[in-house]
């Protein structure tokens, strides 16, 4: 074969590689676009399937009823007119406003469930309006009344009005009075301002996320309070101070080991530690920010630390040069310009820990609270353990109540992400 020939074979060779790593090419580009949109794809069906579950707990079912606030039912024994008018028959009053609208209804079982389709909050509500201006006693007062759960899930379609009844919850005889009350515009969707003002509830039409809020708030304030200053000051030490040996290699090892430790260990520790050990109360958001803290420290420091070692060397030299300290080159030259990447860093741990449920449940903030606390070591629960309460419950009209509270949640980590991405963008600078 002569070099000719041995020249045409060896472009054909090349030519052929060509070819296939060409095709390898489109295949690897193809794969990398099929997981994209597979990964799109089932997003917007979360998505999709989150908002069209949760969206319709921010409306309401209430009946709107023409309530006599009798004064002879402010009669009572009671040692002060407060608890007088605490002690009345408000459900009394908002059962004899249904008898009003279908005065032809008699019989003990069919009362029973005329008054099943306002909720047993209902009478709170009313007792709340009358303590606030008790000049209504005596008066006539038309009030929208919050409907049974099951009237709200009627109305919004999530019950099959023509199914049998066997198959539902709702009597024929209770549709049919619905019927009339919507004929009359007696019946209607609401604001549900309860979802965000009020604490956890057995009854779902008055359920709502504030109590769980406030119980987050409390334990991020804690976090933060903690984490940062902690954080911040252990990095600046290793980073700065600390001389480089085998134990600082071994204190760097174990902090980079417990930034992947499961967040169910942590709240295993802070159980032994700060329940069993120190005695704290449980299910408070002071134990609950203790025990977010330890998860949070290592990506506190690590993130810290990067955002030191992101600082140039010549802001340290120049500051040395002209006679400062290596104190004061840290605290006046190098932890300003590295602070936005720390303030980064802090802003992701913390929406990291707003997001965990495993360790509050391990500390007993599982507990049903429906007052608001007001301290952090009040009794309280969170934003994802108030979502493992709800979807753990069997009332049909939870699981709406469940999606609009991850949708808040989500909603809350989102604003989080995005300051974060804010103040890098704000104060980072490139050397």
């Amino acid at each position: 074969m002569n070099s000719f020939e041995r020249r045409s074979v060896l472009k054909e060779r090349v030519a052929a590689g060509l070819v296939r790593r060409y095709r390898y090419e489109r295949l690897f580009r193809a794969a990398g676009l099929g997981a994209l949109l597979t990964g799109l794809l089932f997003l917007a069906f979360f998505f999709v399937t989150l908002i069209g579950d949760g969206y319709t707990a921010f409306r309401q079912t209430v009946i709107d009823l023409d309530i006599e606030i009798l004064q002879e039912a402010f009669a009572g024994g009671a040692d002060s007119p407060e608890e007088t008018l605490q002690q009345a028959n408000y459900l009394g009053m908002v059962r004899d406003a249904l008898r009003t609208q279908f005065p032809e209804i008699s019989a003990r079982g069919d009362l029973r469930e005329l008054f099943a389709l306002a909720s047993t909050g209902a009478s709170i509500e009313l007792r709340d309006r009358v303590l606030a201006d008790p000049s209504l006693i005596g008066q006539t007062v038309n009030m929208p009344v919050l409907a049974d759960d099951e009237i709200d899930m009627l109305i919004k379609g999530r019950v099959n009005r023509d199914a049998p009844e066997t198959q539902r919850r709702l009597s024929d005889q209770q549709i049919s009075w619905i019927e009339a009350l919507e004929s009359q515009g007696k019946i209607r969707l609401a604001f549900n301002k309860r979802f965000f003002t009020h604490g956890d509830s057995r009854d779902p039409e008055m359920a709502g996320i504030w109590g769980a809020t406030v119980g987050s708030f409390y334990m991020l304030v804690v976090t933060l309070v903690l984490s940062f200053p902690l954080g911040v000051a252990t990095a600046i030490y290793l980073e700065e101070f600390a001389a480089r040996n085998r134990w600082t290699d071994l204190i760097e090892v174990n902090i980079n080991n417990l930034a992947a430790v499961p967040s169910v260990i942590f709240g295993l520790l802070g159980l032994a530690l700060f329940i069993n050990w120190f005695g704290l109360p449980r299910s408070a958001p002071l134990v609950g920010g203790l025990v977010l803290t330890l998860m949070t420290l290592p990506v506190v420091i690590i993130s810290a630390r990067a955002a030191l070692t992101s600082v140039p060397p010549s802001i340290r030299e120049a500051a040395m040069g002209v006679g400062a300290s290596k104190m004061q080159t840290v605290i006046h030259h190098v932890l300003p310009l590295a602070m936005p990447g720390m303030l980064t860093g802090t802003i992701i741990g913390m929406a990291r820990a707003l997001g965990e449920s495993a360790p509050l449940l391990m500390i007993g903030m599982v507990a049903f609270i429906v007052e608001i606390p007001g301290s952090p070591v009040d009794p309280a629960t969170a934003l994802p353990v108030q979502v493992y309460l709800w979807a753990d419950s069997p009332e049909r009209a939870f699981v709406e109540r469940t999606a609009a509270a991850i949708l808040m949640l989500l909603l809350f980590l989102l604003v989080m992400n995005a300051s974060a991405i804010l103040l890098r963008r704000h104060f980072e600078r490139r050397w």
